[in-house]
Protein backbone atom coordinates (compact mmCIF):
# COMPACT_ATOMS: atom_id res chain seq x y z
CA UNK A 1 0.00 0.00 0.00
CA UNK A 2 2.88 2.40 0.81
CA UNK A 3 4.23 1.98 -2.73
CA UNK A 4 0.82 2.41 -4.36
CA UNK A 5 0.10 5.63 -2.40
CA UNK A 6 3.70 6.90 -2.65
CA UNK A 7 3.82 7.19 1.15
CA UNK A 8 6.63 9.20 2.73
CA UNK A 9 7.49 9.47 6.42
CA UNK A 10 9.84 11.83 8.21
CA UNK A 11 10.55 13.17 11.67
CA UNK A 12 11.02 16.95 12.01
CA UNK A 13 11.48 19.52 14.77
CA UNK A 14 11.77 23.22 15.45
CA UNK A 15 14.92 22.31 17.44
CA UNK A 16 16.48 19.77 15.11
CA UNK A 17 19.62 17.73 15.69
CA UNK A 18 20.17 16.78 12.07
CA UNK A 19 19.85 19.76 9.68
CA UNK A 20 17.85 17.62 7.24
CA UNK A 21 15.17 17.21 9.94
CA UNK A 22 14.33 20.91 10.22
CA UNK A 23 10.59 21.59 10.03
CA UNK A 24 9.22 23.54 7.08
CA UNK A 25 6.74 26.42 7.40
CA UNK A 26 3.60 24.24 7.52
CA UNK A 27 5.21 21.82 9.98
CA UNK A 28 6.33 24.70 12.21
CA UNK A 29 2.75 25.96 12.28
CA UNK A 30 1.52 22.61 13.62
CA UNK A 31 4.43 22.41 16.10
CA UNK A 32 3.50 25.83 17.52
CA UNK A 33 -0.17 24.80 17.84
CA UNK A 34 0.78 21.67 19.78
CA UNK A 35 3.21 23.57 22.02
CA UNK A 36 0.40 25.99 22.93
CA UNK A 37 -1.98 23.12 23.71
CA UNK A 38 0.61 21.51 25.98
CA UNK A 39 1.38 24.82 27.73
CA UNK A 40 -2.32 25.22 28.49
CA UNK A 41 -2.54 21.65 29.86
CA UNK A 42 -4.57 20.30 26.94
CA UNK A 43 -4.27 16.96 25.18
CA UNK A 44 -2.56 16.70 21.83
CA UNK A 45 -3.76 14.67 18.90
CA UNK A 46 -2.68 13.98 15.34
CA UNK A 47 -3.87 16.25 12.57
CA UNK A 48 -4.71 15.33 8.98
CA UNK A 49 -4.68 17.80 6.10
CA UNK A 50 -6.09 16.94 2.70
CA UNK A 51 -5.31 18.76 -0.51
CA UNK A 52 -6.47 17.95 -4.00
CA UNK A 53 -3.69 15.39 -4.50
CA UNK A 54 -2.26 14.50 -1.10
CA UNK A 55 -3.02 13.61 2.48
CA UNK A 56 -0.58 14.75 5.16
CA UNK A 57 -0.76 13.57 8.77
CA UNK A 58 1.13 15.14 11.68
CA UNK A 59 1.75 13.09 14.82
CA UNK A 60 3.26 14.78 17.91
CA UNK A 61 6.36 13.29 19.56
CA UNK A 62 6.15 13.95 23.30
CA UNK A 63 9.27 13.54 25.43
CA UNK A 64 9.52 10.91 28.12
CA UNK A 65 12.24 9.89 30.55
CA UNK A 66 14.17 7.90 27.95
CA UNK A 67 14.24 10.80 25.46
CA UNK A 68 15.91 13.06 28.00
CA UNK A 69 19.09 10.98 28.07
CA UNK A 70 19.99 12.59 24.72
CA UNK A 71 17.58 15.56 24.55
CA UNK A 72 17.41 16.68 28.17
CA UNK A 73 19.31 19.17 30.27
CA UNK A 74 23.07 18.94 30.68
CA UNK A 75 24.15 17.61 34.06
CA UNK A 76 20.57 16.84 35.05
CA UNK A 77 19.08 14.28 32.69
CA UNK A 78 21.91 14.15 30.12
CA UNK A 79 25.53 13.25 30.81
CA UNK A 80 28.34 15.46 29.47
CA UNK A 81 29.90 12.39 27.81
CA UNK A 82 26.68 11.81 25.88
CA UNK A 83 26.50 15.39 24.65
CA UNK A 84 30.18 15.42 23.69
CA UNK A 85 29.52 12.42 21.43
CA UNK A 86 26.38 14.02 19.96
CA UNK A 87 28.26 17.25 19.17
CA UNK A 88 31.01 15.25 17.44
CA UNK A 89 28.39 13.95 15.00
CA UNK A 90 25.98 16.94 14.89
CA UNK A 91 28.01 20.11 15.39
CA UNK A 92 24.93 22.36 14.96
CA UNK A 93 22.72 20.39 17.38
CA UNK A 94 19.73 22.33 18.75
CA UNK A 95 17.82 19.35 20.18
CA UNK A 96 18.58 19.67 23.90
CA UNK A 97 17.09 21.34 26.96
CA UNK A 98 13.83 19.40 26.98
CA UNK A 99 11.84 18.29 30.02
CA UNK A 100 9.39 15.43 30.27
CA UNK A 101 6.04 15.83 28.43
CA UNK A 102 7.25 18.50 26.01
CA UNK A 103 6.90 18.42 22.25
CA UNK A 104 10.17 17.12 20.82
CA UNK A 105 9.00 17.17 17.21
CA UNK A 106 6.48 15.54 14.91
CA UNK A 107 6.18 12.57 12.61
CA UNK A 108 4.96 13.63 9.17
CA UNK A 109 3.28 11.05 6.95
CA UNK A 110 2.46 12.16 3.41
CA UNK A 111 0.76 10.12 0.71
CA UNK A 112 -0.92 10.56 -2.62
CA UNK A 113 -4.72 10.34 -2.85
Amino acid sequence: MAVVLNARIKRVSDKNRNPSNAANEQELKYIKEIQELLRDGNETKPQMIETENTITCYYPIITNDMCLQCHGKMGSTMAQQTYTKIKSIYAEDKAIGYSENELRGIWVVEMDK
